[in-house]
């Protein structure tokens, strides 16, 4: 839960929820749309009020996505919390799963860097119409 968020016992509009987590106001209501978040009561003119379990459950929604877990997994994880039936290997499990993917992705940025310094390096950067990079990028080749 973010350090300053104390909101006690009252409630807070969009705006200040947005404040209070630094996350967008449009990002909330897409959280709200998938059903990450739960929709909040509203008062009589429509204006949705958050309380505490908001702060708290759309702090954790912006650490797992900022950490790479997908939409999915962090309903899958938010599941297993609020059916109160998770337990540590399963969280772990999941972590697990996760942690492959980033590797993967960490692995395909290593080769990307590769690629994109071998091409820079065979551009002289001149006035020229000529680029080796833009004929690099018109380049595929048939998979077998």
């Amino acid at each position: 839960m973010p350090k300053n968020s104390n909101l006690g016992g009252t409630r807070a509009t969009i705006g200040t929820l947005s404040k209070l987590t630094g996350c967008n106001i449009e990002t909330i209501r897409y959280y709200e749309r998938v059903g990450l978040l739960p929709d909040p009561p509203r008062t009589e003119g429509g204006h949705r009020l958050y309380g505490e379990p908001h702060v708290r459950r759309l702090a954790f929604i912006r650490r797992s996505r900022e950490l790479g877990f997908s939409i999915e997994e962090v309903r899958e994880l938010l599941e297993l919390v609020d059916g109160k039936r998770y337990t540590c290997d399963e969280v772990h499990a999941l972590t697990l799963d996760h942690l492959d993917d980033v590797k993967k992705k960490v692995a395909d940025l290593r080769k990307m860097e590769r690629v994109l310094k071998n091409m820079a390096a065979q551009c002289s950067g001149g006035k020229v119409p000529e680029c080796p990079i833009i004929d690099a990028l018109f380049e595929w080749k048939v998979k077998a």
